[in-house]
């Protein structure tokens, strides 16, 4: 950030960010004294000002792209977010002017090593939609096929670096000055924001994404995932299948379609479970821009660029703490996270379990088919992080997909009940991870490995009884000493044969000492200091 854009970027970042607020942050601090004093004396402070959080939104929007796209992730962290900052931060739209379609077909053209009529028999210059990272064109396959075409937009990436780096500056110095920040851990949250943006650059990821989750539902009637073509992918490049459909915010035209918006809110719901607990890959973007409407009430999904996977811990936290939730056990709740590891050990667990139910029994008071579980999952996170709960990043992706779907399923059908819905899939999937089924299952996956060691059994367990009869004395403390004749010849097979496999790495020239490719020297030292004893 020493070059003159670099700073001059920066100025234009602070004096934004000091008109949104950051000036109270500064001058408001304890620590500097007239401070508040001198607030009263900025000009831009003197009349009515907009809500703190609009005032927030709208300073995003003026920097641009990269800051829009962090306030959207960020409005998804309810958990560390005050409520007005996070209502508003939802109203961000990734929405930027498309760049030329001239550049598209350089880039196209680049990608792919040929003209772009040799590739496609129609390009449409037209954007079907444009956004911070890449825009969308239509075209057409020579044998036919209509087809999108993603293109990453020109030179962002630098962009994408430059502006990171900003915020890990604003974050760490918000860490360093404010102390309502530290709870928020606002380092953290730029590293989260820079590995979903890495990922959303790579396009090669994205198709491989969609090219799984279509594999999950292939000929389902439930979700159709559009086809990717491999040969036409590249990093900066994607191409897919076109699909037609109506808008999942477009209830009017749904409606004309004699669409049943009960089955298709209560399937939206169904297809989210199964792709947490079944397939373990869910689609972590569903907001109303990447789905549509097929006929028969089939979804279609597209925008891959952010998916979410739990690993059973997590699967079996969710499920455990759902159920509970739905029978009010919150002992269960609260030990749950223990066993999870994923609060401090010398946590009281009673006190977990009253935060919990002094939060949770006033949304209990309601119907259930009026209940959240996105936002139960939420309340949760919130009394979890009072007892320095460290909230794992693919939970508040699955949070954010839940509330997305949520809102989804009830603007299409308002008496949506969700649990009616979740809860035999989910107690049916506990039954199938604990108890005599999940035995049988685990028997069952377990069992080549146990025909392989049960017939040295007998053997195992004659040595183990001859052991425990012929106590051995206790050996003495071993003392340190120098390597032996066999770690040294050990060594220095290893070394030799280190040095034979480096020295046909590729056929390339190397240096050599004392008679041996130099890389072969470290390794060789590497594998010398693992056969080195150590002292006991």
């Amino acid at each position: 950030m020493t070059s003159l854009p670099g700073l001059l970027r920066l100025w234009w970042v602070l004096f934004v960010l000091t008109l949104a607020g950051g000036d109270e942050m500064i001058l408001g601090h304890p620590r500097l004294p007239g401070g508040r004093l001198l607030l009263k004396l900025l000009p831009w402070r003197w009349g009515a000002r907009p809500p703190r959080g609009v005032r927030l939104r709208v300073a995003l929007e003026k920097l641009g792209p990269i800051f829009v796209k962090f306030g959207q992730i960020l409005s998804t962290r309810r958990d560390l977010l005050p409520p007005d900052i996070a209502d508003e931060l939802v109203r961000l739209q990734d929405r930027v002017p498309p760049f030329p379609a001239e550049q598209a077909r350089r880039l196209i053209e680049t990608a792919y090593g040929q003209p772009l009529t040799a590739v496609l028999a129609q390009f449409d210059d037209t954007p079907l939609a444009s956004a911070s990272i890449a825009q969308v064109h239509a075209g057409r396959l020579p044998d036919g096929r209509e087809v999108v075409i993603k293109v990453v937009r020109p030179g962002i990436a630098p962009r994408i670096r430059r502006d990171i780096r900003l915020l890990y500056m604003l974050a760490r110095f918000a860490q360093r000055l404010v102390r309502e920040a530290r709870r928020l851990r606002p380092v953290e949250v730029v590293r989260e924001f820079e590995l979903t943006l890495l990922d959303e650059l790579d396009l090669m990821r994205e198709a491989g994404n969609a090219s799984q989750l279509r594999r999950q539902w292939l000929d389902s009637p439930d979700l159709y995932v559009p086809e990717v073509y491999w040969d036409y992918v590249r990093p900066n490049v994607m191409m897919m299948e076109r699909i037609y459909g109506i808008g999942i915010d477009n209830i009017d035209a749904m409606r004309g379609a004699g669409v049943n918006f009960e089955r298709l809110a209560e399937r939206g719901v169904e297809i989210f479970f199964r792709q947490v607990f079944e397939h373990n890959f869910f689609h972590a973007d569903m907001h109303a821009g990447n789905i549509f409407v097929g006929p028969h009430e089939q979804y279609i999904a597209v925008d891959f660029g952010i998916v979410g996977s739990l690993n059973p811990a997590d699967q079996r936290y969710l499920a455990e703490n759902f159920v509970a939730f739905f029978n009010r056990d919150y002992a269960t709740v609260a030990k749950a996270h223990v066993r999870a590891g994923w609060v401090p050990p010398d946590l009281r667990v009673d006190q977990f379990e009253a935060a919990i139910r002094a939060v949770c029994e006033p949304i209990f008071d309601r119907p259930l088919k009026d209940i959240s579980f996105g936002v139960l999952l939420l309340r949760l996170f919130q009394v979890a992080r009072r007892f320095d709960m460290r909230v794992q990043p693919q939970l508040v992706l699955l949070q954010k997909t839940l509330l997305n779907i949520e809102g989804l399923g009830r603007r299409l059908y308002p008496e949506l009940d969700l649990w009616r819905t979740a809860k035999p899939f989910l107690e049916r999937w506990m039954r199938e991870r604990i108890g005599w089924r999940a035995l049988r299952n685990t028997l069952r996956e377990e069992a080549p490995l146990w025909a392989e060691t049960l017939p040295r059994l007998p053997n195992l367990v004659y040595d183990a009884l001859n052991r425990a009869r012929r106590p051995e004395p206790p050996e003495p403390a071993p003392r340190r000493r120098g390597p032996g004749r066999l770690e040294l010849v050990l060594g220095g097979a290893a070394l030799t044969a280190l040095a034979g496999w480096v020295w046909q790495l590729g056929g390339r020239e190397m240096p050599v000492w004392l008679g041996l490719p130099a890389l072969a020297w470290p390794l060789g030292a590497l594998v010398l200091a693992l056969l080195w004893p150590r002292r006991g």
